[in-house]
């Protein structure tokens, strides 16, 4: 192959090559002198110095050589830092290219900018030391490893132009989350999807030790690669000026396998291109300190000279290092970048750190719905019909699919669950992306499919998510409720970006992160123990209050009216918890869109309090909670018709929480007039007990009992776990007999007849293996209808 740069491109780019080192380098320790016009001093030095050293010239090499294809080529391309901890490269490069400035104007391209820029970097009042929002070009917060490259393929669905270049550390290449992403490529369409284009960045060390692939061989990196489906290449040295045609003709070859692709007719079993790039930890920084080697060994990880402002000698030795950057030959005297320099990067949007790609709200097209209304269920009295709520909740996903299929920013992502989620009715319309090889006996898969459905990983599919969502697109993640908490930490590294984000004006709004937990705790009898855990609202809970929103509808209707919400809101993170097995339905269209705009309220048809003054509350949130609290008020009432039972629903969960620290919680007053100030609360909750008292703690009645999961039960009928659990209707009644003192001795006779009715059960069970029939039949009875005991 002929030579791709010129001596003189070379020389060029490696000025701009060191004019990157040396920005990333000043960003670590100045706080003055940034052009180094007079002799360093122990005042120019921050007195705290944090940050990252060791990934930042690979990606300030990489980024200077991507600038090149791109304005050489006009791409369409965003950079992914997988890194993340290097932040300063990224700030670095996008200052050299002038985005940076245009963003943050008071960091001018100037020598008082330089200043500014450099003091900001790990400094009170500043900027994080790794890749976070407040760096043009990023959708990957890098202070957590293991997401970038699942965000790469997530950025590409649907977007055909886009060349999504994600540079994966060595030491982020080792985490779960990555290694299950390199698979991702058997999910692109080369005709409807973008390009992903791994840049394995193995410079040998983590923290304090080798990483793993930079001591594997190259010929079982290469078949590794091979294996996942890529076309490996290398590129390795020290020697920049070498190193730059090396890299530069391999980028050439990698376009040409890109295009080649792109316009050939396969769509399945493509081996895409990818490098691996081979870089000394630490590149072109101090050789050794201290009579310890530092370049290319772990101790380049961090910062590579502490300083010690009593000691010259430490302050010498940074001078000289920053020195052999020759800053002089890079800056002009006003510290603006040199023009010669400053034409090596894209103009524009073509600009990494200003392509519309990473600010997704730019490109955010809002969906088209059908009237959610149309697809509730229609009946004339709570609970005399059975539905599962999810398969109901299917077909208007299916006409959200089918509404927008032309403008293709619509995606269901979960991990080969959507038919055990009763998701059925979605593969009415739309097919499993799938690019591997298919069998007859395959059902819904295709290279032109659009859900993703086929990989059994919920950290890739999340990753996908937010970064489809990251890039301006719309859709929602379903999941079994006890393995959504695998992506805990990436929901938290989510959570933490919308935080940010909510506070940078130039980051425009993204559609929310919305989340579908079925297969929950409570429809267990054929998995058991192992797939029990509502813990996951726990954990959200925890979030800014600005950010997180949890709905527990009780019946399809609710659910429907909560989905319908959710899809449509922005830089929130929904959850829904549903049901999927068959359920009674309890409100009708018109009660369920009030119900669930208030998001808590008394139910009149399972009550007889009558407005008055009740001597006990039955509350409830969830939709198997539900329907045990609706059957215990109606034991209550057949045996004592003269106690007053309010029955309250909660759908949205954070209604119970103060307003004065959530938005969507009740006033005092309001959460008085439902719940009293002074009567006895039974409340039964869909998951731990823990997190309605830590809602309500603050609320005046303290007499709230909450039933809850407990960490019971196994394999086992589903009345026998909400049993085990106490959340069954005959522990909710003898638990109302202990605060319903004006009963006297006469409760002991319900009280009885519940203890007979669990001992009735217990032995049902272990006899039969499926619960009573007055459990499986049951059915509510209105009010008038009740019989008197």
């Amino acid at each position: 192959m002929e030579k791709i740069l010129t001596d003189e491109m070379i020389d060029k780019m490696d000025k701009y090559f060191r004019a990157a080192n040396y920005l990333s380098a000043c960003q670590l320790y100045l706080l003055d002198n940034p052009l180094l016009k007079r002799k360093l001093l122990a005042s120019d030095i921050k007195n705290t110095i944090v940050g990252h050293w060791g990934t930042v010239p690979g990606q300030n090499f990489i980024y200077l050589h991507l600038n090149r294809i791109i304005k050489e080529h006009d791409l369409n391309m965003i950079y992914i830092s997988g890194p993340g901890h290097g932040g300063n490269a990224i700030v670095s490069n996008t200052y050299l290219e002038g985005t940076y400035s245009e963003v943050y104007p008071n960091i001018s391209e100037d020598e008082l900018g330089l200043k500014r820029l450099f003091k900001q970097f790990s400094f009170p009042g500043g900027i994080s030391s790794h890749v976070a929002p407040e760096v043009p070009g990023s959708i990957n917060e890098g202070g957590e490893l293991g997401y970038s490259l699942s965000h790469a393929f997530g950025a590409v669905l649907d977007n055909p132009d886009l060349i999504a270049v994600c540079v994966v550390g060595d030491g982020e290449a080792e985490t779960g989350p990555l290694a299950t992403s390199w698979k991702g490529n058997k999910f692109l369409n080369p005709k409807s999807d973008g390009v992903v284009l791994p840049i394995l960045h193995l410079n040998g060390y983590k923290i304090a030790n080798p990483t793993v692939m930079a001591r594997t061989s190259n010929e079982e990196l290469e078949s590794f690669f091979i294996g996942n489906g890529y076309k490996p290449y290398f590129v390795e040295g020290d020697n920049s000026h070498k190193l730059h045609e090396y890299m530069a003709s391999t980028l050439e070859l990698v376009l040409e396998d890109i295009k080649k692709i792109k316009n050939g007719e396969q769509l399945t079993n493509i081996k895409w291109p990818m490098i691996i790039l081979k870089t000394p930890k630490g590149w072109t920084g101090p050789k050794e300190v201290s009579g310890k080697i530092i370049e290319n060994t772990f101790r380049a990880h961090q910062v590579p000279i502490v300083i010690d402002k009593n000691n010259e000698e430490s302050i010498n030795l940074l001078e000289t290092w920053l020195r052999s950057y020759k800053p002089e030959e890079l800056f002009d005297e006003f510290g603006k970048l040199k023009k010669e320099l400053k034409e090596l990067a894209p103009v524009g949007t073509r600009r990494m750190g200003s392509n519309p790609n990473a600010n997704g709200g730019l490109l955010l097209k809002d969906l088209r719905f059908p009237n959610f209304r149309d697809y509730c269920l229609e009946f004339n009295e709570p609970g005399c019909i059975e539905a599962q709520d999810m398969m109901e909740l299917g077909k208007y996903v299916r006409d959200v699919i089918k509404l927008n299929k032309d403008n293709k920013n619509f995606r269901v992502f979960g991990p080969d669950e959507a038919l055990s989620n009763r998701l059925n009715c979605i593969f009415e319309e739309e097919k499993r992306s799938w690019n591997c090889n298919t069998l007859e006996i395959d059902e819904f898969l295709s290279p032109n499919g659009r859900i993703i459905d086929s990989y059994l990983s919920e950290h890739f599919c999340e990753g996908l998510l937010e970064g489809y969502l990251l890039t301006g697109r719309h859709g929602f993640m379903h999941s079994y409720e006890a393995f959504i908490r695998i992506v805990d930490s990436m929901t938290s590294q989510h959570a933490k970006w919308l935080k940010i984000v909510n506070n940078l004006s130039w980051r425009k709004d993204i559609s929310s992160l919305n989340y579908v937990l079925a297969s929950h705790v409570w429809q267990q009898d054929h998995n058991g123990y192992t797939h029990q855990d509502p813990g996951f609202l726990n954990h959200l809970v925890t979030k800014k209050s600005d950010i997180v929103r949890m709905y527990l509808p009780p019946d399809t209707n609710c659910l429907l009216s909560c989905f319908d919400h959710c899809i449509k809101t922005k830089n929130y993170i929904n959850v829904i918890v549903a049901s999927k097995h068959p359920r009674p339905q309890w409100l009708t269209k018109e009660e369920a869109i009030i119900h669930c705009t208030k998001g808590v309220g008394i139910w009149q048809f399972a009550s007889n309090d009558y407005g008055q003054d009740p001597d006990i509350v039955l509350a409830c949130c969830g939709d198997t909670p539900t329907l045990e609290t609706i059957a215990a008020s109606e034991i209550l009432r057949d045996f004592y018709p003269t106690i007053k039972v309010r029955v309250v629903n909660v759908v949205d969960l954070m209604r119970l929480e103060s307003n004065q620290t959530h938005p969507h919680g009740l006033t005092d007053d309001e959460y008085n007039e439902i719940f009293t100030t002074n009567k006895p609360i039974i409340f039964n909750f869909h998951g731990y007990p823990s997190l309605i008292h830590q809602l309500t703690y603050k609320r005046k009645n303290k007499g709230l009992h909450v039933h809850g999961y407990k960490e019971e039960g196994t394999i086992t009928t589903p009345f026998d776990m909400r049993v085990q659990n106490e959340i069954d209707r005959y522990h909710i009644v003898m638990d109302a007999l202990r605060y319903l003192p004006k009963l006297g001795n006469t409760r002991a006779s319900l009280y009885e007849y519940c203890q007979n009715k669990l001992i009735e059960h217990k032995e049902y069970i272990r006899e039969y293996g499926t619960d009573l029939d007055e459990i499986k039949n049951w059915k509510f009875k209105k009010i008038d209808d009740i019989e008197i005991i």
